[in-house]
This record gives structure tokens, sequence and C-alpha cells, in this order.
């Protein structure tokens, strides 16, 4: 079974309009433009909209896109879109995207210096939402409303980490330029940056597979891309760099729902390698429920925010390059994914991330270990300093992973027989200013095998985009 990534209900919108609010406030006291997103809080720049230490910053990314198969468009799911072929993609969709190129946000982020060595304190907030319905975003919530729906009447609805929350990294902590930085809250994992930094898309969810499905990213589940309750540590020293990160599971002892991650890596005459390592407990990984799971939901449980899922406990190793030639950029990756049976099992109302709650829960889904490799190659190009052009290819191979009649199987008769995904990308990027810029592109993606097993519609799908971004 393939597993993809990916606003909120109407109650969680003042929390946007107090982000944005506060960030009118700031703007107003002092300051003018960006900052990344991603990586340590650095000093503001002269331009950015700072004061007091504390910055405003965000991302504003929409555009008009076409798929050849798809199922109609989500106002809540992040990216709007499926981008990639699902079981749901039924026809063709023509229609407003959101976040095609780079996920919108508005955030917050501040730095003070502690007056002891090179210490500062820092902290972020960060809320995602989609320009082109104003909602907050929200994948789980795409999945809820088609609980209950056929294949052929179901909308863009896929799992994420993206689930509804006022804030998607919400962290404070320290950080020294000798001793690295200490952070603690929900943030990304230090195998999600290293997918920011070595995928040639930059994780698109327009242009890349592993942009847009936040299984990879998340070591196994798209849910763990970003992580509740974690210390994470990031370290530089000369050219070789560290991370590691923990999540706290907040029970009384045992390993259920908590995760551990480890990064090590250098960069020298424009190489930069990384290795990375992941081992998740009972992780979760959520679907739709059925009509049959509708009509016999438990007592206690509402169809308005229920779903299903499979837990395992994943272990994932990762090794990710690139090699900067200055104009251009060649990129290269190979990560491996194995999912067993849950040591911890989860029950039938475990709360799941966003306040969704988990009514079907399958912690027996694989009698052998699954096996997921996922690589891919790509190269960018930069022309006369404005213009950026991308190209991609990646691949996933599955293991054939069932017994009795399915074991060993090729074919696409089960989701447990061996298959392939194909994925390729082209895009082209070109900046007005340093704040503004148009792109266009497309991904074109097919499945095969068992990986293909459920698409009753299609196997494949094309998604030529075009679209604007504003970034400050």
């Amino acid at each position: 079974m393939i597993q993809r990534s990916r606003e909120g209900p109407g109650a969680k919108r003042p929390a946007l309009r107090i982000a944005l609010l506060a960030g009118a406030m700031l703007a107003a006291a002092g300051g003018a433009s960006a900052q990344s997103a991603a990586g340590p809080v650095p000093k503001p720049a002269d331009d950015s909209l700072t004061t007091h230490g504390v910055t405003l910053y965000g991302i504003v990314d929409a555009g008009l896109q076409y798929d050849t198969h798809s199922a109609p468009f989500n106002d809540y799911h992040p990216a709007t879109s499926t981008n990639l072929v699902a079981k749901d993609s039924k026809s063709s969709v023509l229609g407003a995207t959101s976040s095609n190129l780079s996920q919108s946000r508005v955030g917050l982020q501040g730095i003070e210096a502690l007056g002891a060595g090179d210490w500062y304190g820092i902290f972020r907030l960060e809320t995602f939402f989609n320009p082109t319905t104003g909602n907050i975003s929200d994948a789980l919530k795409s999945m809820v409303q088609n609980n209950g729906r056929a294949l052929a009447n179901q909308t863009t609805n896929l799992d994420s980490s993206i689930a509804g929350q006022p804030f998607q990294q919400a962290f404070v902590g320290v950080s020294s330029k000798t001793f690295g930085s200490i952070t603690f809250g929900r943030q990304n994992t230090v195998l999600a940056d290293g997918f920011s930094k070595y995928d040639p898309q930059g994780g698109s969810q327009a242009f890349s597979l592993v942009g847009m499905s936040g299984t990879y990213a998340g070591a196994g589940d798209s849910e763990d891309r970003r992580l509740d309750n974690s210390l994470k540590y990031v370290e530089v020293i000369g050219p070789a760099h560290f991370g590691a990160e923990y999540k706290f599971n907040g029970a009384h002892g045992g390993g259920s729902n908590s995760a551990v991650q480890v990064a090590v890596g250098a960069e020298y005459l424009g190489a930069s390698l990384d290795a990375y390592y992941s081992r998740q407990w009972s992780a979760i990984s959520a679907s739709t429920l059925s009509a049959a799971q509708v009509a016999t939901l438990p007592a206690g449980f509402s169809v308005a925010d229920s779903l299903a899922s499979t837990i395992s406990d994943n272990i994932t190793f990762a090794i990710m390059g690139l090699y900067n030639f200055g104009a251009a950029k060649l990129y290269g990756a190979y990560e491996h994914i194995q999912y067993s049976n849950p040591s911890t099992p989860l029950e039938a109302g475990f709360d799941d991330i966003g306040g969704y709650k988990l009514a079907y829960v399958n912690n027996t889904a694989f009698p052998n270990d699954k096996k997921l490799d996922v690589y891919w190659v790509g190269g960018k190009y930069t022309l006369m300093s404005k213009l950026d052009l991308t190209a991609a290819y990646y691949g996933i191979h599955q293991n054939s992973y069932g017994i009795g009649a399915n074991a060993g199987c090729t074919t696409n008769k089960a989701g447990t027989c061996s298959g392939t995904e194909n994925v390729y990308s082209f895009s082209a990027d070109f900046r007005f200013t340093k704040r503004f810029d148009i792109y266009a592109g497309a991904m074109y993606s097919s499945v095969n095998d068992g990986l293909s097993n459920g698409f009753i519609f299609n196997t494949n799908n094309l998604n030529p985009t075009i679209g604007f971004r504003f970034r400050f």
C-alpha cells in the first residue's frame, strides 16, 4: 500500500488571526523582509521584519494545476491536489492549488543574547495555511471528510503531520556557535531537515515525490515528519555536523509512539554528505473509514473526527549527498525503510495528532517485514542568477512481504506484493525580485504491481502546474 502525505475547523482560525496580528504589530514597530523558515535562527538582516529580536516571516504560494488523473481538489489538504497518482485518481481536474513550490506559512521567530559567552535564547512559532481558501492546512480533516465514501466519490485526502494544529512548529531553546543548539517542542526531524537540503526540487509538493509524500521524510509514516514533545540537538564543528532528536511519548515507561533519530555528515570543497538513522515505535499511518466501518462505528466515536490506522515499528537508514559546481548542483540519495508489527500495540481510542481519534487500529499488518527502498537523482542549473531549472527522478521499490497465497507475489493482486513507483519532474523558477517569483513545471508518476493494488481507475498522472510565490 502506498502511503501519502498530507486545515482546520473554523474554531482554529483565531490562532492564525493572532499570528497575523502579532506580525503586523511587529512590522509597524520596526524593520522590513525575510529570513529562511528552516535551520538555526540567524541574526536578522537589516531589511527584515524585526523588532526587539523577534522577526515576522512567511511564504504565500498559489497557482493553477491540471491533473490528467486525480480526485477533485480538497480545500483543506495542504497541497489541495494529490499531485501523485492515487487510488481515487478517477479523471482529469483543473483548478487552483496551494503551496506548489513551497508550503505557505506565517511565523514568528526570535533570538536574544543571554549575556554569557555566545549563548542565545531562541524560539519559533509557525502556522501553515492554504492561500486558495484561507483555511488552516489540515490533511486529517481532508480524510475525515471522506469517511464512508466510495473511491469514485472521494476528494483528495492523504495522511500528514499537518493536522490543523495552530502551529506546525512551536519550539524554544538555546543556541551557541560553539556548542550548537538545543530546542524542545514541536519541530521538524533531523531526517526531514536532510530531505529539505538534498531534494533537488526542495521539498516541492507539486514537483517532488518526497516533498508531496511525507512518508519518506517521516521515516516511514507521514505523521512523523514533525514530532511533538521532541528534544533536538544540532552542532557544527568545522566541516562536520551532527544532529540528534528524541520524541517523548508522555507515558509512564514503555516505548509506544516514541522516536529517536541521529544524523552525521560533512561538507568539503562543494561536496556535502549526510547519513541518517531513525527508529520509531508504534508509528501511525492513518486512513479514511470505509462505509462498513462508518456503519459499525463504536459508541463514543464521531465520524467527524475518527480515522482508521495501521501501526508499525519502523527502522530507517539513509544517505544523501550533493555537489555544488556553482551554477550547477547535482543531488542523489538512498533511503531504506523497514516496517514490522509494533512491539507495543495501540488500542482503539488512541488520540492522534490534531485532536483526531483512531477508531479502528491494525497492529498486525506486517506478517513479514515490509521494506521500501527509496532513491532519487537530480540536478539544478541557475541561469543569469534569476532562473533555476531543475530536473529529478524518484523511485520506490517494495518487497513482497505477504504470506500464504500472496507469499513472494510480484503482481498487483495484493498490496503485499512487490512493486515499484517511478516519478519524473521538471520545474523552472524565475525570480523577478528578491521576494517574488513565478514558476512552472510538471511531475509524472506511475505505479506498478503491488504498489498499484487498489488503483481501479488509473495508474499514472501528469500535473502541469504554474504559480506565483511571495516570500517575506
